[in-house]
Order: C-alpha cells, then sequence, then structure tokens
C-alpha cells in the first residue's frame, strides 16, 4: 500500500469517527439541555422512549458494534434495559462520556477495512463485510435516534406525559 492510500485509509476513519462522534455529541447536548424530570418523561404514545433511554440505548448500541463486533472485545451490554432506564441527567452524561471516550479508542484500533470479528447472525451482508460498513450502520442508527430525541424534546416541550403517571 502506497503513501496516498495509507493517507486515504487514515482520511476515511477520520471521517466517519467525526460523523458518528457529531450526532453522538448532538444527542448528549440535547439530554444535558433537558432537566431531569423532562429527559425521563415519554411522549403520550405507547412504546416511546425517554431522551434518557434513547441516549442509554445510543451508548449500548456504540459499543457493541464497535467493540463487540468489530473487535470481537463482548462489552457487556443489557439492551431492554437500555429502553427502560430512568436516571439523573447527570449520570447519563457520565455514561455518555465513558462510552465515547472507549468509542474513540475502539475506531483507533480498528481496520476499516478489515471483515469484523463477530458479526451476528441475520444482519445484512453488504454492510457487515467491513468495520467500515459496520461503522456507517452506527452512524445510521445514530442518526435515527437522535432524530426520535428531537421529536421527543420538541413534543415534551408542548405537554408530554411523565413515565412516572
Amino acid at each position: 500500500m502506497g503513501a496516498d492510500e495509507v493517507e486515504t485509509a487514515a482520511d476515511a476513519k477520520e471521517t466517519v469517527l467525526e460523523f458518528i462522534l457529531l450526532k453522538f455529541d448532538e444527542l448528549v447536548a440535547l439530554v444535558s439541555a433537558m432537566d431531569d424530570e423532562r429527559a425521563n418523561a415519554e411522549l403520550p404514545v405507547d412504546g416511546s422512549n425517554s431522551t434518557v433511554q434513547l441516549l442509554v440505548h445510543c451508548c449500548g448500541m456504540l459499543r457493541r458494534w464497535s467493540s463487540s463486533v468489530n473487535l470481537g472485545v463482548e462489552v457487556p451490554r443489557d439492551r431492554e434495559a437500555e429502553f427502560t432506564a430512568v436516571m439523573p441527567v447527570a449520570q447519563a452524561l457520565e455514561l455518555a462520556a465513558r462510552t465515547r471516550a472507549a468509542f474513540v479508542e475502539d475506531i483507533q484500533q480498528t481496520d476499516l477495512a478489515a471483515a469484523p470479528a463477530a458479526v451476528p447472525a441475520g444482519r445484512e451482508t453488504f454492510w457487515t463485510a467491513t468495520c467500515h460498513g459496520v461503522l456507517l450502520h452506527v452512524l445510521e442508527e445514530l442518526a435515527q435516534h437522535l432524530g426520535h430525541a428531537e421529536i421527543a424534546r420538541d413534543v415534551l416541550a408542548a405537554g408530554g406525559r411523565d413515565r412516572s403517571e
């Protein structure tokens, strides 16, 4: 591989990392701008999630794909508990900061062109063929959940329902 190709691979890694962190940081900022009650409230629709739950889920999702799948280093996760989480905003932000730092470390160890170490069964092969494809899936999921959180924030500002009612 020539010097130009190495720089291109490094640029690709930096670009995907920047996009993912941009969306993650937007989600973190959204939650950090809410008080504990509002951040843990859900929309008046069955099956909705609070912004804290969406952030906790995204933390679990990031590490699952960056570490457990791409690197083969298992990170314990309780996906169901992510969607029932209730915690102060400060605690959610601490989790997000730890997750962000660990995610960046995972990406530094990742060869984007390599095959993921532990692809879960039943996933589309077009994006699970490389670690780069897996990270694009992470970006897709973050963007989707950021949109959910933005809608939840906006609706709650207009008068949502608290999950403890």
